[in-house]
């Protein structure tokens, strides 16, 4: 039979989602956890992956194991007590034999928050704008993603993917509040899948967008270029949420 578990992550003390030989990973956690539980070493796949420092409010992950789990709730509080404070493990479903966190995805969806006053309390969760940002320019700039399929200058060089090819089906800037007041806006962006530190490459190009240092036209000009060279910095991975991942066989 096969599971997926639904859970959130603190990404700021692991070395990303993917197990690693001599790092620390949310996989790595999760199947220690499971492992224990299961009394049989079981593996995991996720939706996706996550670098170091990246957090996710909603992921997806996948395992299989001959035995009906009868009491979930159960089980997830047992998951829940050995993962650690900051992984959260909030749902079992039980799926189809052939169902795949990773293949089966229709969309994912990422949020990248900045706030504009320094902040010990958010450090974590957002990244510190010490200057203003055009943020309509930014949003006309953003607009453009929407037509574009080639993202490659947006993508980590040196891949193992077949294609660059990506449906951006939105990417918008908006205020937000946060608890603590402090001024803030936050950039939401939907694909159908999403290129290895491609979220991270499109804000960093946008926020030179918002501050002067790239017009709308040689933003369109980065985009064709088609070289990861012609685009902006990679923005800090705190500020970086995986937010959801949509399933047809999911409801939220």
């Amino acid at each position: 039979m096969r599971y997926f578990l639904e859970l959130s992550y603190d990404g700021t003390d692991f070395h990303g989602w993917q197990r690693q030989p001599n790092a620390l990973s949310v996989q790595q956690r999760i199947e220690e956890a499971l492992t224990t539980v299961m009394r049989k070493v079981t593996p995991i796949i996720g939706a996706g992956r996550t670098d170091t420092g990246v957090h996710a409010r909603r992921m997806y992950a996948h395992f299989d194991t001959d035995k009906v789990i009868e009491r979930p709730d159960a089980f997830l509080r047992g998951l829940n007590r050995m993962v650690g404070q900051s992984i959260a493990l909030r749902r079992l479903i039980l799926v189809a034999d052939d169902a795949h966190a990773r293949f089966d995805a229709t969309e994912r969806s990422y949020k990248y928050f900045v706030i504009f006053e320094k902040s010990p309390f958010l450090r974590d969760s957002s990244w510190w704008s010490p200057a203003a940002l055009d943020v309509e320019k930014m949003n006309q700039a953003a607009r453009l993603l929407l037509n574009v399929e080639d993202f490659t200058s947006f993508s980590k060089l040196h891949t193992d993917v077949k294609t660059n090819i990506c449906d951006v089906r939105h990417a918008c800037w908006e205020s937000y509040e946060n608890p603590l007041g402090v001024p803030g806006i936050v950039f939401t962006i939907k694909a159908d899948r999403f290129l290895r530190n491609m979220v991270r490459a499109v804000v960093g190009t946008l926020v030179d967008v918002g501050r002067g240092k790239l017009s709308l036209e040689e933003f369109t000009a980065v985009i064709d270029a088609k070289d990861r060279c012609a685009a902006g910095t990679s923005m800090p991975a705190e500020g970086l949420f995986l937010w959801d991942v949509k399933y047809p066989y999911i409801k939220d």
